[in-house]
C-alpha cells in the first residue's frame, strides 16, 4: 500500500522518482481500509531531508500509512521556511486530541546540552507523557531516543571524548525479536552523535531489551515491549550523502571534525559514498509497521488503553 502525504510536499516528487507508491487523498478514501496513522515529530534542522528519508521507509511497507508532520510549537527552526512549516506541519497542540498508531520522534543536534537546558524540553516532556495515552507505539531516533529513555526511565546519556561518526559494523543481539526479522547477524549502520546510552545503564531497567550494538560505538537499538517502544540511537534512515553533508558543513564552519569512519571510499572525501545500510533501514521500519498493525486496536479510541 502507498503512503498518504500532502500533494505539494517536496518529498513527494523525490519519492515518486524513486518508485515509492504515494497516494492522494481522493484515492485513499476509495480504499475500504483503516490506514495506520503515523505522526512524525521532526526535530532535525533539515526538515525536508528528514521528511523524505522517513516517508521513503514508511511508503515501502505493505500497509496504507497516513503520515502527519508535527513540530514543536515553542521553537522556531532556523533552517526551514515558515511557509513550509505552516503549509505542511501541525504543532503538537493542534493534534494533541488525536490518536496515532505510531509516532516517530527524530534526533536533534543538541546532544551536548543537558536535557533540561533544551529550550523546548518542557514541551517535549508533555509530548512524551501524551504518548502514553494517545500513541500505540513510539519510535524515537538518536537524541529523541536518548530523551525518551531518560524521561521514562532515568537512563542517562554520556558525553563521548570524540564524536562517534561514520559507518560501523553492528551485531544482532536478538534474532527472534519481531523488530529484527530478516536482519543479518552483522551489518552496517550510520552513526553521528556526541553522546551515548550505555548497556550497563539499560540492563537494570525492567522491560528494556538491547537489540543491536557495536564494539566501537556501543548500544544502537533497544525495545520496550510492554509499551511498544523502540529506541534507535543511530541513523539507519540516513541518505547516502547525509554524513558527507555533516562533514563538509563542519569543515566549512571551521569546527574540528574527523573523517567519517569507513564511509568515503579509500577515505577520500572526493569520492561518492556507497549506501551499505539502506536494506536494514527498510527492514526495521517495515518490521515496526507490521508490529504496529498486529498489535494496535482497530478502534483508535482504544489507543492508550491497550498498554
Amino acid at each position: 500500500m502507498p503512503i498518504r502525504i500532502p500533494d505539494e510536499l517536496p518529498a513527494r516528487a523525490t519519492l515518486e522518482r524513486e518508485g515509492v507508491a504515494v497516494m492522494d487523498e481522493s484515492s485513499a478514501t476509495r480504499q475500504d481500509v483503516r490506514p495506520l496513522r503515523v505522526g512524525l515529530l521532526n526535530l532535525m534542522p533539515d526538515k525536508l531531508a528528514t521528511e523524505t528519508q522517513l516517508a521513503r521507509l514508511l511508503g515501502s511497507t505493505p500497509l496504507q500509512v497516513e503520515l502527519t508532520l508535527v513540530r514543536i510549537g515553542s521553537h522556531s527552526p532556523k533552517n526551514t521556511s515558515e511557509d513550509h512549516l505552516i503549509t505542511f506541519y501541525q504543532t503538537w497542540e493542534e493534534i494533541r486530541d488525536q490518536k496515532f498508531d505510531g509516532f516517530i520522534i527524530t534526533g536533534a543536534p543538541i546532544e551536548k546540552l543537558d536535557f533540561e537546558a533544551v529550550t523546548y524540553w518542557d514541551e517535549l516532556v508533555e509530548i512524551l507523557e501524551w504518548s502514553k495515552t494517545n500513541v500505540h507505539s513510539l519510535f524515537s531516533i538518536c537524541w529523541g531516543a536518548m530523551a525518551a529513555v531518560w524521561h521514562f526511565h532515568g537512563v542517562p546519556k554520556h558525553l563521548l571524548d570524540e564524536k562517534a561518526f561514520g559507518v560501523f559494523r553492528h551485531r544482532n543481539l536478538q534474532p527472534a525479536s519481531p523488530y529484527l526479522a530478516g536482519f543479518s547477524d552483522d551489518f552496517a549502520v550510520c552513526v553521528s552523535r556526541w553522546t551515548e546510552v550505555c548497556h550497563d545503564d539499560i540492563a537494570p531497567v525492567d522491560g528494556l531489551l538491547p537489540l543491536l550494538d557495536s564494539n566501537e560505538t556501543g548500544l544502537c537499538l533497544a525495545s520496550e515491549d510492554a509499551y511498544n517502544r523502540l529506541y534507535m540511537f543511530n541513523h539507519l534512515e540516513y541518505d547516502s550523502n547525509s554524513l558527507a553533508k555533516e562533514y563538509f558543513r563542519d569543515l566549512d564552519a571551521g569546527e574540528p571534525v574527523s573523517l567519517p569512519y569507513d564511509y568515503f571510499p579509500d577515505d577520500d572525501p572526493a569520492k561518492t559514498p556507497a549506501n551499505r545500510w539502506r536494506s536494514h533501514a527498510f527492514l526495521l521500519v517495515g518490521n515496526w509497521i507490521n508490529r504496529v498493525y498486529q498489535t494496535a486496536p482497530f478502534d483508535p479510541a482504544l489507543i492508550g488503553h491497550d498498554h
